[in-house]
This record gives C-alpha cells, structure tokens and sequence, in this order.
C-alpha cells in the first residue's frame, strides 16, 4: 500500500501536474495580457491598505487574508524545498520555480478573484469562500462532485504533519543533540505535545484570531530570515551576480543534472514552486474568500503578491544562500539539513540557530492555517455544527507527525495536494472569462475616477 501511494504521489507530480498547472497557469498569464507584470504597482498600493472598509462582508481585511496566506507558503518549501531543488535538479532548478511563480501570480489572480465573486454561505449563513463554492455558485449545482472531491482531499491533505517532522528534526539537531539532551522517541513526544499545544491555543480562536497572529509573524518570520540573509550575501557579494548567472545558464544546459536533462530540471523547478507558492492547488481563495471586500478584482490583486514574495524573493536567497557558500556540492545533506549548513558555514556559531528560529516561526504559522483551510473543507462536507470536530482530529495529527516516519505520508499529502488541484484549475480556466470581463469593469471605473 505504501510503494502503491508513493509511486502515486511521483506519477500525478509529473507530467500531469506539469500541463495542468505550468500549463494551465501559462494560459492564465497570457489571457490576463500579462497583467501580473503590468499591474504590480496597483496590488503594492491595494496591500498597503489604500482601499479597505472596514464595513465591507468577510471576516478579516485583505491585507490579513494575504498575511495568513503568505503564512501557509512562506514555509518550508522555502528552506527544505529549495534545498531539494538545488540538490536533485541543481541551480537552473531555481530559475524553473520563478517562471512557476510569474504563471502562478496569473493563476492566484484569477482563482482568488472567483473566490470573492462566487462566495457561498455554510449552514450556519455565515459568508464562505473557497474552490468548492466557486464550483457551486459559479458552475451550477451540476458540479457539486468537483466541490466535494476538492473538499475530501482538502480535509486528509491540508494536515500539517510534514511541518512538525521537519521542526522535530531541527530542534532535536541544532539544539538537543550537541547538548546530549537528545531521548530518542521520548523527545519526539514532549516536542509533538508542546508544539499541539501551541497550536491548539491560536487556532480554537478561529479565522480571527489566526489572521491576526498571523499578520503579526510573517512580517516578522519574512524580515528577520531577509536580515540574516542579507548578512551572509554581504559577506560574497563579489560572487552574487556569477551565482544568479548560473542560475540562468544551468536552468537551460542541465549541465549539474546527471546526463544534463533540461526536462528533468524543468520539473523538479514546476513541482517545488507549486509545493513552495501553491498556486492552482486552492488553499489561499479559501482564506482571501473571507477578506472584507466586495471587489474581486482587487482580492485577486493581493493574491497575487503571494507567489511572488514567496518564491521571487525569499527562495531566491535561500538559493543565493546555499549556492553561494557551496554547501551544495561539497555536502550530502539535503533539505533543512542542507540549508543549516550554509547557515553554519556562512555564520559560524550562530547561523544555525537564526535558521532555527526561522523554521520554528515558519512551521508554526503554517501549522494556524492550514487548520483553517482543512477546517473550512470539513464545514463543507459536514456542516458548520460539525465542523469543530476537524481542528481536535487535527491537533493529534500534530503529535502524530512529531513521532512517525514520513515517507508514505509525504507522499499521501502530496497526492491529495495534486487531487485539489484538478477541481481548483478546472474551474478556474472555466470562469476565466467572468474575471476578465470584471477587470476592465474595475480599471475603466479606476480611471473615471482619477
């Protein structure tokens, strides 16, 4: 059963993730007419809070609902995903993650515009977004089985275990190990329990409360990893522009690629941004459908930052990072492993430790939504009566990441991840038009009033 899910897991990852979101997000982009690029200076300005009412439907501002968004991605994709990309797919694998991320601004654009469009309500009338219900109220009842399979995969795919297996491994290595404070399985507990605990006291507050911590941290969490970074690239700049250079020219030789496959460089780049930025998987319009804002248009245009802080600036110097202390071909760690390496080496005595507390907020504050999003499926399917029921299942799956062995896990999660994709990306491209007729509505009113 194991082999079976894994195997599963690479297969869906492949090619057809590869067409389905590198493809479908690239005619997104182009039916936009390119607008992540021409209107970037617009969403800046719509973040900054230029526009918010406060008395508008939702439950949090939109500048929250991007917080607690950039906190589900800006994570550890950014630090272990990275790492793996260099290390399977080498440094041309990082140049494949940003062309991910330009078509995925496109696709969050569009995704997160539906999400304020076509919001439903649960059974308790409380105003709802999210794919299922732009599916619903978008496409008509007739698709209800794609809101119900999105939902299904959302509630046994969105559990956060991954994140507690890592943090468990970079506690127990940076901290306990080189103390001898390190009792094998009996620590795994104490850190699964403690880290259950914390998260159990933010996200019983719900949506509110997870917004607000998380608007908080990721300010924080984004600026303290971009400080120490900026330390290390200080100390090499000299070699900044040779390593963004073989950036470019690897992603298009595969020279570090056994047998120099551009291909294979091509997929591990799509497969870690999706995993890194998740746009088209349909996490992020769950939380922007509860923004307090009646223009999708301007929803979509905070979106799609997201992708863009995630993996255009902060993988981006974990790349330099790694590439520029040379951990990458003179080390065989791979993931948070090797991304603490070059910590280390680039700031001895200290450096890992930094990268401790990055991990640590970063794990954390993707564990709050995450909880949100798997909460929200299961008030889908369920009702909202119900729905509290999922965030105690949730918290013990915590416990449960902390102490188990991965691999099989991994795998299931990832496996679910490309199943939500399929219903998010269908109607996505299928309701593509109604965004596009909205977006020359939004701009032509813009202009009457400047």
């Amino acid at each position: 059963m194991g082999d079976l899910i894994i195997n599963f897991s690479n297969w869906i990852w492949d090619t057809p993730m590869l067409v389905l979101l590198m493809g479908g997000g690239f005619i997104l982009f182009v039916y936009s007419g390119f607008l992540p690029f021409r209107r970037l200076g617009h969403a800046i300005k719509l973040v900054q809070g230029k526009y918010d009412d406060q008395n508008m439907p939702g439950q949090i501002s939109s500048r929250q609902a991007l917080s607690a968004a950039i906190a589900a991605t800006v994570g550890l994709g950014n630090i272990s995903g990275v790492a793996i990309a260099i290390n399977m797919g080498g440094p041309g694998a990082i140049f494949w993650m940003w062309m991910s991320a330009f078509v995925g601004m496109a696709t969050k654009y569009f995704s997160c515009s539906l999400a304020i469009m076509f919001r439903g309500k649960d059974s308790n009338g409380e105003i709802q977004g999210g794919p299922m219900y732009v599916i619903e109220e978008g496409m008509g009842k007739k698709w209800k089985p794609l809101a119900v399979l999105f939902s299904v995969a959302g509630v046994l795919g969105l559990l956060s275990i991954f994140q507690a297996n890592q943090l468990t491994t970079v506690i127990r290595s940076v901290l306990l190990e080189p103390n001898n404070l390190d009792y094998g399985e009996s620590t795994k507990w104490m850190l699964g329990i403690g880290m259950m605990i914390i998260v159990a006291g933010v996200i019983l507050g719900g949506i509110k409360r997870i917004a607000l911590v998380a608007s908080r941290l990721v300010p924080f969490m984004v600026g303290l990893y971009f400080v120490t970074v900026i330390i290390i690239l200080i100390q090499y700049i000299g070699n900044v522009p040779e390593m963004l250079s073989l950036i470019i020219t690897d992603a298009f030789t595969g020279e570090s690629v056994l047998g120099g496959a551009v291909g294979a460089v091509i997929v591990i780049g799509a497969r870690r941004a999706a995993f890194s930025n998740e746009a088209g998987i349909g996490t992020a319009p769950m939380v922007h459908g509860a923004s307090k804002n009646n223009e999708p248009v301007r929803e979509g245009m905070i979106a799609m930052l997201g992708p863009f802080i995630d993996t255009v600036v902060v993988c981006t110097l974990t790349a330099l990072v790694i590439l520029l202390t040379g951990v990458w071909e003179s080390t065989e760690n791979d993931g948070v492993r090797l991304t603490l390496s070059a910590f280390e080496m680039a700031l001895p005595g200290f450096g890992k430790y930094l990268l401790m507390i990055a991990v640590l907020v970063f794990a954390l504050s993707t564990m709050f939504t995450y909880s949100y999003y798997g909460h929200k499926c299961f008030n889908y399917l369920f009702g909202a009566k119900r729905a509290d029921y999922y965030n105690y299942f949730y918290l013990v799956t915590i416990v449960a990441g902390a102490v188990v062995s991965l691999e099989v896990v991994v795998s299931f999660i990832d496996g679910m991840y490309a199943i939500m994709a399929i219903p998010t990306m269908i109607s996505t491209i299928y309701l593509a038009p109604k965004v596009k007729a909205a977006t020359k509505d939004y701009f032509n009113r813009m202009a009457n009033k400047s």
